[in-house]
C-alpha cells in the first residue's frame, strides 16, 4: 500500500485471498466478486459499530441502497488483497462508505468503489434517520477509537 503520510486513514482494512473459483473465462476475477469484497469490508465496518446488537435492541439496521465500482486493474489468482472501508459522507438517513482494493501481488490500487447504506426500521418497514447513538459510534470508529 502507499505511504501512510499521503494515504487517507481507513478504520477498516481486511485481507482476503483471491480464490481460483472467483476467476472468469477471461482469467481475471469476475466483476461481481468485487462487490462481495466490498460487502466483506462493509460488514466488518458494521460489526465494529456493534450495529447488529443495536439492531436487535431497536429494530433499526442497515440496508444497502446502492453500490458502484471503478475497476483500475484486473485481479488474478493467486493474490491477497486488502479491502478498505471508511466514511465518505453522512446524511440524515444514510451514509456512504468509500472502498478501495489493493493487490499485494501488483503492489497497487486495483479498484475503488462506494456503498450507500440507509438506516432502516425493520419493525415498521421504513427508513429512519440515523440515531444519535449510531452517529457517535461512526464518529468514534472514524477517529480510530474503540466504539
Amino acid at each position: 500500500m502507499a505511504d501512510k503520510e499521503t494515504e487517507p486513514f481507513f478504520p477498516v482494512m481486511i485481507q482476503l485471498p483471491v480464490v481460483w473459483g472467483e476467476m472468469d473465462s477471461y482469467r481475471h476475477v469476475n466483476n461481481v466478486v468485487y462487490f462481495r469484497y466490498f460487502e466483506s469490508a462493509r460488514l466488518e465496518y458494521i460489526r465494529r459499530l456493534d450495529w447488529f446488537a443495536y439492531e436487535q435492541e431497536t429494530g433499526i439496521g442497515p440496508i444497502l441502497a446502492s453500490t458502484q465500482a471503478r475497476f483500475r486493474k484486473a485481479l488474478t489468482y493467486p493474490d491477497t488483497i486488502t479491502v478498505t472501508a471508511r466514511l465518505q459522507s453522512l446524511h440524515d438517513d444514510r451514509f456512504v462508505l468509500e472502498h478501495r482494493i489493493f493487490s499485494q501481488e501488483q503492489k497497487a490500487l486495483t479498484t475503488e468503489g462506494e456503498g450507500t447504506i440507509v438506516t432502516f426500521d425493520y419493525r415498521n418497514h421504513k427508513k429512519v434517520k440515523i440515531p444519535v447513538e449510531l452517529r457517535h459510534r461512526i464518529a468514534a470508529l472514524e477517529r480510530g477509537e474503540p466504539v
